[in-house]
């Protein structure tokens, strides 16, 4: 899990990007239609760090920022993890969706909401209590997980 005192605010331009740090754990709110006075705003009201590919949004006072440069998820994620700290690590505790964080559920809870086979090979399982999206760390987490170690580790085509 990542630093659970960092939170993060996505511009518009962002939602790949905002999506990708929700998997990796940050809790990183993103609106697609707001203006830039109320992504101001919101960052200041909620202590959010405002990631924006915009330098004039960027360079508003009293506002914490980062300047996102690159248009590839690849580096954005680089840039992110440059700036903000830690290497990035996979955690199945955010929703990509929403940015709720997930609860632990039986499978006998979700048993109408997965495939029959992911409820056979599965044990657990973790649900949005926002947009009730059920997640389980299948395939797809290892798969995420060997991206990003590669990522951390310098390789090429690490996101």
């Amino acid at each position: 899990m990542n630093d659970e005192s960092l939170r993060l605010l996505a511009d518009g331009m962002l939602g790949k990007l905002a999506k990708w740090l929700r998997l990796l754990g940050y809790d990183t709110a993103y609106d697609n239609a707001a203006s830039d006075p109320e992504l101001a705003r919101r960052a200041r009201a909620e202590g959010r760090i405002l990631l924006t590919r915009d330098h004039e949004l960027a360079a508003r006072r009293g506002l914490r920022t980062l300047l996102i440069q690159s248009e590839t998820l690849e580096e954005q994620l680089r840039e992110v993890r440059d700036a903000l700290g830690p290497p990035l690590h996979p955690a199945l505790s955010r929703c990509a969706v929403c940015n709720a964080v997930l609860e632990p559920v039986s499978p006998a809870e979700i048993a109408d909401r997965v495939p029959p086979y992911v409820l056979r090979t599965q044990s657990e399982f973790r649900r949005c209590p926002g947009c009730g999206r059920v997640y389980w760390p299948g395939t797809h987490i290892q798969m995420m997980h060997d991206l990003i170690e590669r990522f951390n580790a310098g390789e090429p085509d690490g996101a």
